[in-house]
């Protein structure tokens, strides 16, 4: 039997279920010297009625419905809001064909590529905000261990929007025995087409940059971002290398034929195993709720509840498209291309990222709304590719729900 569950409904500005409450706020004080304002950005036009905030929540209920039925996944979590509150909270399905428990806003979730964007992305707009990394300079003058052939013409905007030359990726795993042995490689990769000419989506780049956050601060990733994000923002159920404790809320993934076990509590991403648990591509795990806090400190400018995460102008700078001759990326994050998960509806001025797990978020700050799938679609197997359908109609309907459907296209 399929089931579905609802979050408790919330008072204007207040994200958090009942359940949550007493675990999420932050006491950190917004970084020194930012001004406390809202990024530049196209503002909602209007507040959310009941009936449409009614709308969004039948209109997602259904979406996860078919999609559990539909076998897309074993379970899922979405979170539809603004900046300020939450329109629609639901979870479907169960963990897994062996643990019946109903996902909740406190299950925690594998993000896969998504930490690219909570972890590695929000160091480098810490970094370059604050004037210690140059965007446009050599990533070797940052990395000097990069010392592979052609390095040393790479920049940090080329790693960040995904054109700096580098192959996809390498099976580090099967190539190595040992995390130093793999960074080591990783080093010693080169460029393979020239830096600036094309778009190939590497997850090396953004290992590269993990290690960049650590060259330049003296920190691990993990421990950096901890400290300067995820603490910041009361999100206390995002890390690197969840605790054992935790194992019971954590959605497995695969049943991975390399590990020869059923993925549950360690990084899905076999790279990220190698390298430690630890890296600037994958290994960030986290609940409904803290990515729904993640999106509105976005959709405020880069602050929540008083504290400042990201400068607004480092902000507006990394949403916004970099090369259209060369793809629609902006740094780090993914804007919408009509083909891609944001769906047909988002305005262009929406960025999101999907993670390989079946992880998903976009934000469109013309309607001050974000979109939020969470979801074990790998489990049992990374072979499930019904994620891609799921995460198009779900941004769809939420816009549908909220405007209306889209105007009839004129054939002429």
């Amino acid at each position: 039997m399929t089931r579905i569950c609802r979050a408790s409904r919330f008072a204007p500005g207040i994200l958090f279920a009942v359940v949550a409450l007493s675990a999420c706020g932050s006491t950190a004080t917004r970084i020194p010297g930012s001004p406390e304002r809202r990024a530049s950005l196209p503002a909602s036009p209007h507040a959310t009625s009941t009936a449409q905030r009614n709308a969004v929540n039948d209109s997602v209920q259904a979406v996860l419905l078919r999609a559990v039925v539909d076998g897309a996944f074993p379970g899922a979590y979405a979170v539809v809001g603004t900046s300020k509150t939450i329109l629609a909270e639901l979870g479907a399905g169960r963990l897994d064909a062996n643990d019946a428990t109903l996902p909740t806003n406190r299950t925690v979730w594998d993000m896969a590529s998504m930490s690219k964007l909570m972890a590695t992305t929000s160091a480098m707009i810490q970094l370059i905000g604050s004037q210690r990394v140059v965007i446009d300079s050599p990533v070797v003058y940052y990395l000097p261990s990069w010392k592979a052939s052609g390095a040393e013409r790479v920049t940090v905007r080329q790693l960040l929007s995904h054109n700096a030359g580098l192959p996809a990726g390498r099976p580090l795993y099967k190539e190595t025995d040992t995390d130093t042995a793999a960074r080591a490689l990783v080093y010693a990769t080169s460029p393979v087409a020239p830096p600036g000419t094309k778009f190939v989506y590497s997850d090396l780049g953004f290992i590269l940059l993990g290690r960049l956050v650590q060259q330049v601060t003296g920190t691990p990733l993990d421990q950096y971002v901890e400290q300067n994000v995820f603490g910041p923002l009361g999100m206390t159920d995002t890390r690197y290398r969840p605790p054992a404790e935790w194992i019971p809320r954590i959605a497995p993934t695969e049943v991975d034929p390399w590990r020869g076990v059923h993925v549950r509590g360690e990084v899905h991403d076999e790279n990220a195993v190698r390298l430690g648990g630890v890296a600037g591509h994958a290994g960030v795990f986290s609940s409904g709720r803290d990515v729904a806090r993640f999106a509105q400190m976005y959709l405020s400018g880069g602050a929540l509840n008083g504290t400042r995460i990201f400068p607004v102008a480092t902000l507006n700078q990394f949403i916004k498209v970099q090369d259209t001759t060369l793809s629609r990326r902006a740094l780090g994050w993914e804007t919408p291309t009509g083909g891609n998960s944001a769906g047909k509806r988002l305005s262009m001025y929406s960025f999101g990222h999907t993670g390989f797990t079946g992880t998903s978020l976009w934000m469109d700050p013309t309607r001050d709304l974000f979109v939020l799938l969470l979801s074990n679609r790998v489990n049992p197997t990374r072979q499930n590719g019904k994620i891609s359908g799921v995460r198009v109609a779900l941004a769809d309907a939420v816009v549908a729900a909220l405007e209306g459907p889209a105007p009839a296209t004129v054939r002429r």
